[in-house]
């Protein structure tokens, strides 16, 4: 799926490039209106093609990705603590692992964007960006969780979220803290 994708990609870019560059001055050149050359009708065609190519691939792709599956690391089922403290209750920090962090970039199709522009401007919660955030958020504590247990840490302390906007309605998450092994 990923070779499909690139391949509509650069389809889609050599389309636009050749249908800009070279099509564009081609028609203003022209002083009466001729039938349009084969080559800018395949480079529109790679153009609308490749669009279409990218936007299946990525629909088949978010068919097969379940939103509660965040990845391998989602699977892994580990017993560590997590605290947004320093301390934890009636145990001690014996030695302290590291900082570890669990990063995503999560976005939502426009059909949801174009709802939540409705809600916006009507008011009321924007549910479908709460669920975005609300998945970026289990993925990234996943991952965090998944990097700590691979050290053999029992917890993550101090452990804070931070959100970012990337482009459009794509949101980056990154969770991070300090593993620690904790005393008995």
């Amino acid at each position: 799926m990923k070779t499909l994708r690139q391949i509509g990609s650069l389809a889609f870019v050599l389309g636009l490039f050749v249908t800009v560059f070279a099509g564009v001055p081609w028609h203003v050149m022209v002083e009466d209106d001729p039938p349009i050359p084969l080559w800018l009708q395949i480079a529109v065609f790679c153009l609308l093609g490749g669009i279409l190519l990218v936007l299946l691939c990525l629909a088949i792709e978010q068919r097969k990705i379940k939103p509660a599956e965040a990845g391998p690391e989602a699977k892994a089922e580990t017993k560590v603590l997590l605290l947004n403290s320093d301390k934890v209750a009636g145990r001690e920090a014996r030695e302290i692992l590291g900082l570890v962090q669990g990063h995503t970039v999560f976005a939502i199709w426009l059909g949801k964007d174009l709802s939540a522009i409705v809600r916006l401007i009507l008011g009321g919660e924007l549910t479908e960006y709460t669920q975005m955030m609300g998945q970026a958020r289990a993925t990234a504590t996943s991952r965090m969780i998944a990097q700590a247990a691979s050290l053999g840490a029992d917890a993550i302390i101090n452990v804070r979220y931070m959100t970012t906007s990337v482009v459009g309605s794509a949101a980056e998450l990154l969770a991070y803290g300090t593993a620690v092994k904790l005393s008995q």
